[in-house]
């Protein structure tokens, strides 16, 4: 039963997910990790601050298109979490 006559459910609120505001922080840290300690030349900045801010995208945009699509939310959300994953590899990396 649809309530309140509405067609497609309620969806969005991302900013109040722990994931997002999560992921967010790691985007910040990772921009001044890489400011930081890796040098601007190396496509290693490009590749770490890249997949933070997928990250986070996709964890807002599964949210925004929840309403309509489940499957594409999930997907969406997998691809947040394989860029995180990649991330946390950079750091790995880093630390060896």
């Amino acid at each position: 039963m649809i309530e309140n006559n509405n067609i497609i459910p309620p969806h969005g609120g991302y900013k109040k997910l722990q994931s997002y505001r999560s992921a967010e922080i790691v985007y910040d840290a990772t921009v001044s990790f890489c400011e930081r300690f890796i040098d601007r030349r190396s496509r290693t900045v490009d590749q770490m601050v890249q997949a933070a801010r997928s990250g986070k995208q996709n964890i807002a945009e599964g949210s925004m298109i929840s309403g309509t699509s489940k499957k594409l939310e999930l997907k969406l959300i997998g691809v947040a979490r394989a860029s995180l994953e990649e991330l946390l590899v950079d750091y790995q990396d880093f630390l060896r």
